[in-house]
């Protein structure tokens, strides 16, 4: 997880939520983690009809201006991956080319 490109934090949960390995900004932070796990259970929820019963998402992306989020789930565990985010180049929702 270190290695990722401009990756400022970490955390690998557990399926309920708890902190298996952190780094960086997210180092054992409880409460993103109760936060993520909190966001995971309410997108399962999210119009079951058009969504399979067993379709889960595979990626969430949080973008803030300085700094975004990836999430995603693998072998049971929630990846949470913390990237800084150039200041230039993103602005608001639009991007600047």
């Amino acid at each position: 997880m270190e290695k990722i490109p401009d990756q400022i934090g970490y955390l690998v949960l557990t399926e309920d939520g708890a902190v298996l390995e952190s780094g960086g900004d997210l180092e054992n932070d409880e409460r993103v983690a109760t936060i993520i796990t909190d966001l995971i259970t309410l997108s399962n929820k999210v119009d079951p009809l058009a969504f399979g019963p067993n379709e889960q998402f595979k990626k969430i992306s949080i973008t803030y201006d300085d700094h975004w989020f990836v999430i995603c789930l693998s072998n049971k565990k929630i990846y949470i991956v913390k990237r800084s985010l150039p200041t230039h180049v993103y602005e608001g929702n639009n991007v600047i080319v």
